[in-house]
């Protein structure tokens, strides 16, 4: 990457941090460029608008950056992991983790979500199921999980993740959530008689 390259990704990614940290902090109608310059310390709110035409390309580009961050997240989390209720176990462990060590970002989401502000949001979520779906898919393949509807228990699967992040922030302890979830999907996906 060229010099102008990799300084027009970090400017970019000042930018999605400093909104984030705003959205989380001080809510999303607080979250104007004119207070992303201050908070970013820029000089000119011309410096946003060369990288996002407006409010709303600025929140994609958040939820992309949230996105990309869980991903990394996750792959860490998951390398090495085998079997397919190991595996389930894991996914739902390092969700819930995520959602406990990043409460930044699952705000900021959150405060995007509440405000309309991201009508795609939807692609995210879409994907994060279909990914459920097809690990589901391979454990009922593999004999692991009884038979059911993978797309049904993948949507499940994803709102009872994400439906843990308000008890997190109240002060549940996530341990305590993520040993329900993984019990409770546990016994919801695994053949009779497996243990």
């Amino acid at each position: 990457m060229d010099k102008h390259r990799a300084a027009t990704a970090a400017r970019k990614e000042q930018i999605t941090r400093t909104a984030i940290t705003l959205l989380a902090g001080r809510g999303y109608r607080a979250t104007t460029f004119e207070a992303i310059r201050t908070e970013a310390g820029l000089s000119s709110k011309r410096l946003i608008t060369y990288h996002f035409s407006g409010k709303d390309e600025l929140l994609a580009a958040v939820a992309d950056q949230i996105v990309a961050d869980s991903e990394r997240y996750m792959l860490a989390a998951l390398d090495g992991v085998t079997g397919a209720r190991e595996l389930l176990a894991a996914v739902i462990r390092a969700n819930v983790r995520f959602i406990a060590d990043h409460p930044q970002e699952v705000e900021a989401l959150r405060q995007i979500l509440l405000n309309g502000g991201l009508s795609d949001y939807e692609r995210h979520d879409v994907h994060s199921q279909e990914r459920l779906a097809r690990l589901l898919d391979m454990g009922q393949q593999t004999g692991a999980f009884r038979p059911f509807d993978t797309r049904i228990m993948a949507a499940a699967l994803r709102a009872s993740i994400d439906g843990v992040a308000p008890l997190i922030a109240d002060g549940v302890d996530p341990g305590l959530c993520a040993n329900e979830l993984v019990e409770h999907f546990d016994r919801s996906t695994r053949q009779n008689g497996k243990a």
